[in-house]
């Protein structure tokens, strides 16, 4: 049996939207779903953006989670951002490489190392933050000021419980 070539893998965009709402009717009444849906419009908005600075949205929010926790460790940051440990070495490598971050060893536990930001990445982060609020307004702007606020508390209170 033949293998499907990598050009005809599934993609993560959206097909139009006449089009998906045929395809997804049996789907509608499922949040997970809605929420699935809903996460690939954001980061699609937000991915499009961070590509300007050669980042994910995975690598942002590790130097967003490491300028509020300076010196964690990457078990802590693995935990934070709901990865596997390994998962956190290749994503420190690349913040490292870019001078974003630096990894210092921790004197009680020569073994561990705590995660900073360097300047560079503070002041990137920054603009960072900028970028992704305009991008999470633009990507829910059919929502007003009062539904975004109940959407982000709901949502809250699901990924909370």
């Amino acid at each position: 049996m033949a293998k499907p070539s990598p050009s005809a893998a599934p993609s993560e965009s959206l097909p139009p939207p006449q089009m998906q709402t045929a395809l997804d009717s049996a789907l509608d009444d499922l949040i997970g779903y809605a929420m699935r849906r809903a996460q690939l419009k954001l980061f699609q908005n937000l991915i499009g953006r961070l590509s300007a600075h050669d980042l994910r949205p995975a690598q942002f929010s590790a130097l967003a989670i490491i300028d509020q926790n300076p010196g964690l460790m990457q078990a802590d940051l693995a935990r934070a951002l709901a990865i596997e440990p390994p998962q956190v070495v290749p994503l420190l490598n690349k913040l490292e490489s870019r001078a974003l971050a630096v990894r210092v060893r921790c004197k009680p536990d020569k073994r561990s190392y705590g995660i900073f930001l360097s300047k560079t990445g503070e002041t990137l982060l920054k603009e960072l933050k900028q970028i992704a609020v305009q991008s999470d307004l633009d990507a829910t702007a059919a929502l007003d000021g009062e539904e975004r606020e109940e959407l982000l508390r709901l949502l809250k209170k699901v990924y909370q419980d």
